[in-house]
């Protein structure tokens, strides 16, 4: 119990940060893959709950991956439905168990220091990079992508330039007010020794945002954000209609060799996707934890199991997530855990409230989060160990 109460602070306080970083990230991921909304939720509230308990990672959150879109998409296709690719999801979940206890997460051991630390970086860049147009009010692009090139034909630069020909002034208003409440809250938070240390700052600009766009038109003269500019989840009315939002594999499907050959494809994708994201967020982390890998291959098969019995999206560690949490101070996996906790209550008792959060206000949180990770001094600190570091960093 005394271990419980150590963080509970931290902890829940970075748990708050990363749900508001995972819900319209989730809800972007499941929209790309085109599949229905509220699997993206469920693999986010699996990977937060279930995974976050057995995972051996203190820092690692794990959820759906935008990486994992074109996989998804194309299976669907492939499989003919999207009940007969969650059939696929858990036959995806065995296999890394299988690979777990194999020994598989050795793979990870050989991957060069220099090439985690520039994948790090790199997810700093991006992060920065695709926000900026939803910071600016131009949300074509769905939220979480991190491709270059883009499905609307577009890719990461022409979507900056073009949004700053549809620039939103109010979500340009909340996105700048957004990030000087980030970077103050954060000075008054190092010197700060009392209770508002374990408020956040994204939670503050949230709230900011929420009234901003509310009350703030007429002081600035400017209209409130349209719905597309702010987070969209699925409401249900009543228990049936909340109960109508799962669905489930069809088993009908386990004798066909296409779904075996298909779930094990997609065990190979995430569970190399989160071998890389666990070495990543084990070089952010401040103590220097090593997280057991062959355990990490096992919880992550467990959540895919839960996930596609019940319409969710594959699940891996994801590394923006996790580096959101390890900013926001978060010390154990109790983070993780309560994230998923929160996602799931929200997602029951306010999703009204949770869908008047502007996009540009998340987009604020992402930017500052991908600054963080992808600071100069990194790049300074790589160059200076010289170019057998440097070149593969880079």
């Amino acid at each position: 119990m005394k271990k419980f109460y150590a963080h509970l602070g931290d902890n829940l306080s970075a748990s708050i940060v990363v749900l508001l970083v995972a819900l319209p990230l989730c809800v972007g991921i499941a929209l790309a893959s085109g599949t229905p909304i509220f699997s993206g939720i469920i693999a986010g509230i699996i990977g937060g709950i279930v995974v976050g308990q057995l995972s051996g990672s203190q820092l690692s959150v794990s959820g759906p991956a935008a990486s994992l879109t074109f996989v998804v998409s194309a299976m669907i296709i492939k499989l003919g439905s999207f009940e007969t690719f969650l059939l696929a999801v858990v036959i995806a979940g065995a296999f890394q168990i299988l690979f777990g206890f194999l020994k598989g997460g050795i793979v990870g051991d050989y991957i060069p220091n220099a090439v985690i630390k520039g994948m790090v970086a790199a997810i700093g860049i991006i992060l920065m990079m695709k926000q900026i147009p939803h910071l600016l009010g131009y949300d074509a692009d769905f939220e979480g992508d991190e491709s270059f090139l883009q499905d609307d034909h577009n890719n990461t630069i022409t979507t900056i330039l073009t949004a700053l020909n549809f620039l939103t002034p109010m979500a340009v208003v909340i996105g700048l007010v957004s990030i000087i409440i980030l970077i103050f809250w954060e000075k008054i938070n190092v010197t700060s020794q009392n209770w508002i240390r374990f408020i956040p700052g994204p939670l503050v600009v949230v709230l900011v945002s929420v009234l901003l766009n509310v009350f703030g038109s007429t002081l600035i003269g400017t209209n409130p954000l349209e719905q597309k500019h702010l987070v969209s989840i699925p409401m249900a009315n009543n228990i049936q209609e909340f109960a109508s939002f799962f669905t489930f594999p069809n088993f009908h499907e386990i004798i066909n060799p296409e779904i075996w050959l298909a779930g094990f494809m997609l065990a190979v994708i995430a569970s190399l996707e989160t071998l890389l994201g666990i070495e990543a967020v084990d070089k952010l982390d401040p103590l220097k934890r090593v997280t057991p890998s062959n355990k990490e291959l096992n919880a992550q098969g467990i959540g895919n199991i839960i996930s596609g019995l019940i319409g969710g999206l594959p699940i891996t560690s994801v590394i923006v997530r996790s580096s959101a949490n390890v900013n926001a101070g978060g010390k154990t996996k109790q983070s993780a855990i309560f994230h998923g906790v929160l996602l799931l209550i929200c997602i029951i008792l306010i999703p009204s409230l949770l869908n008047k959060i502007p996009l540009s206000a998340i987009a604020a949180i992402l930017i500052v989060t991908g600054y963080k990770i992808a600071k100069l001094s990194l790049f300074k600190e790589m160059f200076q160990k010289g170019y057998h570091q440097f070149i593969p960093f880079c």
